[in-house]
């Protein structure tokens, strides 16, 4: 294969591998946030913690790996998007370990203070981790403020508009995949508020992606790659298809096809995003000549080469891996049975 195609396998890899942490460690972002609302005492509390304790460290090798893949297959947009990014970048790794402090430490002591403060940084940390990526991924799409001397912008300049919206979209979506996790891992009043929270974000999470791809048409150039080739327009087609199908089957009582149309959802918004980025990984907003284009980011031959062999072997082996820890851990949490975070 010659480095250019190569270099576009590695593009749809990368843009994959971040979609599989989000669809991945979507759903227990969101039931951090929702764990304040829908655990009302200790008992309740440890069944969420349950339903994501197996999962939520697996979940976040994803974004490991996709950190890890940015800096072997684009060096250059590794370096750059760790420069240009480096303050939301950085919040989100403290967001991070805000939220595992809070899940982990939860329950070592008895304290109602300690377990209050555990529980309100695990709802901030999942909150801020998925709004920050959210207003990334927004900005990625917007095109940033790249210029001749480098990056002209701040953390400020990334809070715009269609940054926050982005933002929010990120938040609803986790949100809604979280309150459906719940329900498929727990019973009882858990489960039943997450039912009644869902019902409500069934209404907000289509409200927001629809507000959100009119303020892609207005303010990203996303859609010039699917003017250029009108097929493409499923993708967007899809992404809305499957918002609405999550609302309908939560009005059905589906739940899993609820939580599996969510999933796509997440699959298909960004599948949107990163077809009309394409090739530019890093767009620039002042000048297209200043963008950060895949074909001169990629490593070389070689490099993308053993990558490529060594993805083909070890990603199917981790999904396999993945896939039976779902299997062993599928059964419900009981309230009178769990036991919380181990």
């Amino acid at each position: 294969m010659s480095h250019d195609t190569l270099a576009i396998i590695w593009f749809g890899l990368w843009g994959l591998i971040w979609t599989i942490y989000f669809i991945l460690d979507g759903y227990t972002l969101g039931t951090g946030m929702l764990l304040p609302f829908t655990a009302k005492n200790r008992q309740e509390r440890n069944q969420l913690q349950e339903a994501v304790g197996p999962f939520w460290g697996g979940n976040e090798v994803w974004l490991i790996t996709a950190g890890g893949a940015t800096f072997a297959a684009f060096p250059d947009v590794y370096a750059d998007m760790f420069s240009f990014l480096y303050t939301p970048l950085y919040l989100v790794l403290i967001a991070l370990f805000i939220r595992a402090v809070g899940l982990e430490f939860m329950h070592k002591d008895d304290n109602p203070t300690w377990q209050a403060v555990c529980k309100w940084s695990f709802f901030a940390g999942s909150f801020l981790v998925a709004f920050l990526f959210g207003v990334t991924f927004a900005n990625l799409y917007r095109g940033l403020m790249i210029g001749a001397n480098g990056y002209e912008g701040n953390l400020f300049s990334l809070l715009n508009g269609y940054g926050i919206l982005g933002g929010f979209l990120f938040v609803s979506l986790f949100l809604l995949s979280g309150s459906l996790w719940i329900q498929l891992k727990t019973s009882g009043q858990t489960a039943v508020r997450a039912y009644r929270i869902s019902r409500v974000l069934a209404g907000v999470a289509p409200a927001i992606l629809s507000l959100f791809l009119l303020a892609t048409v207005n303010q990203t150039p996303l859609l010039d790659n699917y003017s250029e080739h009108p097929v493409l327009w499923i993708v967007p087609v899809l992404v809305l298809a499957a918002m609405l199908a999550s609302a309908y089957f939560i009005f059905k009582k589906k739940i899993g096809y609820a939580f599996a149309s969510v999933c796509v959802t997440i699959f298909t918004k960004m599948a949107f995003g990163l077809i009309g980025m394409f090739p530019n990984m890093l767009p620039s907003r002042i000048d297209s000549s200043y963008s950060v284009n895949l074909f001169d980011a990629a490593g070389s031959k070689l490099n993308l080469t053993v990558m490529f062999i060594v993805a083909l072997i070890f990603v199917p082996i981790i999904l396999a891996y993945q896939s039976w820890s779902y299997t062993l851990f599928k059964d419900k949490i009981l309230k009178e049975n769990a036991k919380g975070y181990q």
